[in-house]
């Protein structure tokens, strides 16, 4: 039944014809990108068995342009082929797939455990507690990571699996116990420290060279943090609690599993091999993260470096690397729902949506333009599967529509600017650390989208709150 529902979604596109203005090839990927985020929702199927079977349905048919498909010969031209595969190049997705590796590797050697046993050892008198220094964990190295997935999927994501594991929560066993709460924790924290800095994600300077060629406004580190600084804190200081309220863990008290920790550590007695050569791994990963405006490797790239000094120290076995079906599993799920992304932009979908937009806000007056501008940016990420490739397709077009009508160039911007990350709480595949987390299993697709429809309205109404005020005292509108 739950199938059937998804079929009978990406069917109706071919039946019902295409709005005005939309191209019809554009509205059949419109259909499959729709079944397929369908299917996570009701769990219809696998989330990569659904992309795969969408993909496969988009090359037999083309993606419904008749010039591409000779169905009297049954052939299809190779620009359809290469538009479904594109995704699965993309360096971002290899960076994530580079962060489940890693995760085995830390979970193996031992290495996230010990670490994870001395977080619950020092700060782990509350599960609680525990949601706190996730958080700051991430506020610490928010500024001086420049990926959001590699800070939160190459170097947070492991530790809080790890911090799960030792309070007894796993994916398959007591989930609720505290593995649940902590990976919403993880992931959504890592949302707000990528809004929070220039430097907190890989596409935030895209936002700022928009910026500064669509309203001549100069968006840089400071100014960006400083924008930050109130509605952000206030964020991180709130959102522990909150999803402490929404997704209770049932270990409340860790008060026990505190002093287990203390015992475990001893058990583990002296640092491993295996382990120290993960903790310089790390080491270095970090620090290459850090300065890569000096070196100017992609970050993707220096998370391969990291697998590959793990197998080359014989740290990671290659059986253990092809054996991880999480990231390769990711891999099929990942590269193909952001090639169906690429391809409502390629096939004029994301235009006509901004078309729409112009056409529905005029009239607006210039501060309530960019609140609604705001929202509806922020909710069209979950057409969306990467945070750059939502950037590269929509900010640009929504600061052109506010600079016509003539809103406050800054408040546009910071609006923009922060919600180009906070939107990504919305969905389980909207940019590589929420991938990394939900990967794990401690979270249901349902759920996710649940948490995160909660999670928007309490970025949205936060940041037009605190934000907004903190902005007026700034004289940014």
């Amino acid at each position: 039944m739950r199938l059937a529902i998804c079929v009978a979604i990406a069917v109706s596109t071919w039946i019902i014809p295409a709005p005005s203005g939309m191209t019809e090839p554009g509205w059949h990927v419109f259909g499959a990108f729709a079944a397929t985020i369908a299917s996570f929702v009701l769990r219809a199927m696998p989330m990569g068995a659904a992309v795969l079977l969408a993909l496969v349905a988009l090359a037999v048919t083309g993606y419904g342009a008749p010039p591409a498909v000779d169905f009297q010969h049954w052939t299809i031209t190779w620009s359809v082929y290469k538009s479904l595969v594109a995704g699965f190049g993309d360096t971002t997705v290899w960076l994530v797939v580079a962060a489940f590796l890693i995760a085995g590797a830390v979970e193996r050697t031992g290495f996230g455990r010990r670490i994870a046993l001395s977080l619950v050892h020092k700060f782990g008198r509350s599960t609680l507690g525990l949601g706190y220094s996730v958080s700051a964990a991430e506020l610490v190295l928010g500024p001086c990571v420049p990926s959001n997935t590699a800070r939160g999927g190459g170097i947070m994501a492991p530790i809080v699996l790890s911090l799960a594991e030792a309070l007894d929560s796993h994916a398959d066993r007591d989930p609720d116990r505290a593995g649940r709460y902590l990976m919403l924790v993880g992931a959504h924290a890592n949302t707000i420290t990528a809004a929070m800095f220039l430097t907190g994600m890989a596409a935030n300077p895209l936002v700022a060279s928009a910026a500064a060629q669509q309203l001549g406004v100069e968006f840089g580190w400071g100014t960006w943090a400083l924008g930050a600084l109130v509605p952000g804190l206030t964020a991180l200081a709130l959102l522990p609690a909150l999803l402490y309220w929404i997704e209770r863990p049932t270990l409340a008290n860790a008060s026990a599993a505190r002093n287990r920790a203390a015992q475990d550590l001893d058990g583990m007695g002296a640092w491993s091999r295996g382990q120290q050569i993960m903790g310089g791994v790390f080491v270095l990963l970090l620090g290459l993260w850090a300065t890569s405006k000096w070196h100017g490797m992609h970050s993707g790239l220096v998370a391969w470096i990291g697998v590959c000094a793990l197998l080359v120290t014989g740290t990671e076995k290659w059986k253990d690397i092809a054996g991880n079906s999480r990231a390769w599993d990711t891999l099929v799920w990942l590269g193909g729902l952001l090639a169906m992304a690429n391809l409502l932009k390629d096939t004029g979908v994301i235009g006509w949506f901004a078309a729409e937009i112009q056409t529905q806000v005029s009239g607006l007056s210039s501060v309530t333009l960019v609140l609604v501008l705001g929202i509806v940016y922020f909710y069209s990420m979950y057409g969306f599967s990467m945070l750059t490739a939502h950037i590269s397709a929509m900010v640009a077009a929504f600061m052109g529509v506010a600079a016509v009508a003539g809103a406050p160039p800054m408040l546009t911007v910071a609006v923009l600017a922060y919600f180009s990350n906070l939107c990504a709480c919305t969905t389980n595949y909207s940019t590589g650390p929420t991938i990394v987390y939900f990967g794990f299993g401690y979270v249901p697709a349902p759920t996710w989208f649940k948490i995160g429809a909660i999670m928007s309205v309490f970025h949205i109404a936060l940041w037009f709150s605190v934000g907004m005020l903190w902005w007026k005292l700034l004289g940014w509108w």
